[in-house]
């Protein structure tokens, strides 16, 4: 039953999955339309002629009826077509193929990170309530939310890369080694970015559990205080820390942009901005629609730990 019940809520999970995506695709098919006048003009430039312009708005299809056009992206995306790049001559697709895996291997490397600093923290702090060491963690992290990511990146950046010179100022790197330390300094801007709030919601989560009845109830029962503390109080709370830390990730998404440019990685984030720049509408499409599967992907991923942490969640309680 609980099997029947689990496929059930993945089947309804995935069904508003599929609207969504829907709903993305036309988002991402009218980027192209709110661009002021023509796109064609504007890609080409004031200089061009009219014929260049009927021309390339001819292979575009800008000139037949929006829901045709509407038809055709979506079936080009079916077919894996994201279109060609203008700036780089070469199909998007291939492009993305090769920034994403960056992209992602950062955001990995920044929630390894964010989940190491802010588990010990959040138990540190929710332990000792009201504390000297409570209001440390507290204090201390909150400092950082109010950098914003950039200017956390360039800060180390100047420690580690310039002045200590233990990990590299940019770049990705040609070897796995090289690759996984080129992301250390990016995964802990992104780190630097999640933990202060995952440490806040963690503590509350915790402050709440630490009260319950069945803490007391595993304590009386002889269970040391750390095997109480792991196993029994730290994973009530994972709920509320896999939605804080899907929700960061999501919108540290965005700021991909600029914490790719800051680290010189090859990553999604710097294709776009590469896109915006030189007026490639396929790429900054192409990549905005990644993106926005990305943060549906995410949440999705989210929704499917929440049942496997809390079947409450799976029964709809």
């Amino acid at each position: 039953m609980a099997g029947r019940l689990t496929a059930r809520y993945v089947a309804g999970r995935l069904a508003q999955l599929a609207f969504v995506v829907l709903g993305v695709t036309v988002a991402t098919f009218g980027l192209l339309h709110l661009v002021p006048g023509n796109p064609a003009r504007t890609l080409l430039g004031v200089h061009a002629t009219a014929g260049e312009v009927a021309y390339l708005s001819r292979e575009w299809g800008l000139t037949r009826p929006l829901p045709v056009q509407y038809a055709g992206y979506v079936g080009r995306l079916l077919h894996g077509n994201l279109g060609t790049s203008v700036y780089y001559q070469a199909p998007v697709a291939g492009l993305i193929g090769h920034a994403l895996p960056v992209t992602l291997a950062m955001l990995a490397v920044g929630a390894v990170f964010g989940t190491a600093f802010s588990v010990p923290l959040a138990l540190l702090a929710a332990t000792r309530p009201g504390r000297p060491a409570d209001h440390l963690v507290r204090a201390v992290p909150m400092a950082g939310l109010g950098m914003p990511p950039f200017w956390i990146g360039f800060i180390l950046l100047l420690v580690f890369a310039l002045t200590l010179r233990v990990l590299p100022a940019g770049g990705y790197g040609s070897t796995p080694a090289a690759h996984l330390e080129s992301l250390i300094l990016p995964g802990l801007t992104v780190a630097a970015v999640t933990t202060p709030v995952l440490v806040r919601s963690l503590r509350l989560a915790l402050l709440e559990v630490l009260g319950g009845d069945f803490v007391t109830a595993a304590t009386a029962r002889g269970l040391t205080r750390a095997r109480v503390l792991l196993r029994h109080a730290l994973r009530n709370t994972m709920v509320p820390a896999v939605s804080v830390l899907a929700v960061n990730l999501g919108y540290l998404l965005g700021g991909t942009v600029v914490i790719e440019n800051v680290f010189g990685l090859p990553g999604i984030g710097r294709l776009l901005l590469t896109g915006i720049l030189n007026r490639d509408f396929d790429i900054v499409q192409s990549v905005t629609l990644v993106y926005a599967l990305l943060v549906v992907l995410i949440n999705l991923g989210a929704d499917l730990a929440y049942a496997a942490l809390d079947p409450r969640v799976v029964l709809g309680r």
